[in-house]
């Protein structure tokens, strides 16, 4: 578990992701499944309640990018459902906000207490991450937080946002400190010459 008390005092900046690092990205994806359930049931009478189940398995079992082609093959949906999958999975105004790791929240509040930077650096569709931003329960530390779109730049692992964001802030590499998920963060930290933390640890 990352404690802010452990990590080197010199750090004054703070460079998450966001997806499966400050909240878990699955808490999003299943209220896309379930909105598209009851949209399935509306449009073609389908039993939302089979639907959910079967797109929350197929999730599990083979990944998110499996979930529509699994459902579309049980159930013979017509291709043009894509589209709708794929509209909401960017845009879809989720019922439940979502949720901080106990942890991560925690985190972001000590290094706001000691008055030092936290930036998100999240790659995946510019759209879609700024929607799931706006549909967090940041508890008030969203004035805090400064966001980044690697796909508006270059996607991580190339270090080009990263380095944007260097110049942009007055930063100096030293200072600096990543947490991610991912060996595409892991990647880009050693890229970019900063240190970088795993959520893992």
């Amino acid at each position: 578990m990352i404690k802010y008390a452990n990590i080197d005092p010199r750090i004054n900046a703070f460079i998450f992701e966001l997806d499966n690092v400050l909240y878990p990205e699955k808490d999003y994806l299943y209220q896309v499944y379930y909105l598209f359930a009851g949209f399935m049931e509306y449009t073609e009478l389908l039993d939302a309640q089979v639907l959910v189940k079967l797109m929350v398995q197929t999730h599990e079992e083979q990944g998110p990018k499996a979930v529509f082609d699994v459902v579309q093959d049980r159930f013979k949906l017509d291709e043009k459902y894509r589209t709708n999958f794929e509209h909401l999975k960017i845009n879809a105004q989720v019922p439940l906000k979502l949720l901080l790791y106990p942890q991560m929240l925690t985190l972001l509040q000590d290094i706001v207490v000691d008055r030092k930077q936290i930036f998100i650096v999240t790659n995946g569709n510019p759209q879609q991450q700024l929607n799931k931003i706006k549909h967090t329960d940041w508890q008030g530390l969203e004035k805090y937080l400064t966001c980044y779109f690697g796909e508006e730049v270059a996607a991580k692992p190339e270090p080009d946002i990263i380095d944007m964001l260097i110049k942009k802030h007055e930063l100096q590499r030293i200072e600096i400190l990543m947490i991610g998920a991912t060996q595409t963060d892991e990647l880009c930290a050693q890229a970019c010459g900063v240190d970088y933390l795993s959520v893992a640890n």
